[in-house]
């Protein structure tokens, strides 16, 4: 499977993009931080266009997250459990505990959590399924899902250029940016924090 993955990333294109990106929104280990910065760095070099990317990018995430949603739709909560216990699911990076933590998310957050889920590494592609044994409507879903996944693809859209065209800039200032990104992700968990301690309140 990774040497698939390499040789679509050594040919990445438009589809390319939309596939393994469907991947990584499904229980494949594909990290997006492998997908988009690179191309959002050929789009710095005027090879493609960071608004196809960052569209591309979500309509796979989309995909993905649909494929989730159904097979926790139809298969149900205890097919889901006993599949995640499974050699394979362990082999994908997969268990139990991981699939309670995405389950815990989602109750704790409601339907908002197919959007903030989509930002969260470790919740964002596996978010889905407890939408999905939830029986959340689909249109829902996919609204969320849709603005989270278009959020994340053009923070690393953006990065990616932004690197890419700036690569003197980048090394020069590498330790300041560092602190900005640390803060901004220490800002969010702060943000998500408060959201949890206002649900609680209620």
């Amino acid at each position: 499977m990774w040497s698939f993955i390499k040789t679509l990333l050594k040919q990445l294109g438009y589809p390319q993009i939309i596939v393994l990106m469907t991947m990584e929104s499904t229980f494949l280990p594909v990290p997006s931080e492998l997908v988009v910065p690179p191309a959002a760095y050929r789009c710095s070099q005027g090879e493609m266009n960071l608004l196809l990317v960052i569209l591309c990018s979500t309509l796979g995430s989309l995909i993905g997250a649909t494929i989730n949603y159904l097979l926790g739709y139809f298969l149900g909560r205890s097919i889901i459990y006993s599949l995640a216990d499974t050699k394979v699911a362990k082999m994908l990076f997969i268990n139990r505990g991981k699939l309670e933590k995405a389950e815990h998310y989602f109750n704790h957050y409601g339907k908002s959590s197919t959007f903030i889920g989509r930002l969260v590494p470790g919740i964002r592609h596996l978010i889905s399924i407890p939408a999905g044994m939830a029986k959340m409507p689909f249109i829902t879903f996919a609204g969320f899902t849709v603005l989270g996944s278009f959020s994340w693809s053009a923070i690393l859209g953006v990065l990616g250029y932004f690197f890419g065209a700036n690569q003197n800039l980048l090394n020069r200032y590498y330790r300041q940016i560092s602190i900005v990104l640390l803060g901004i992700f220490v800002l969010f968990v702060i943000y998500l924090v408060w959201i949890g301690f206002r649900r609680k309140k209620k």
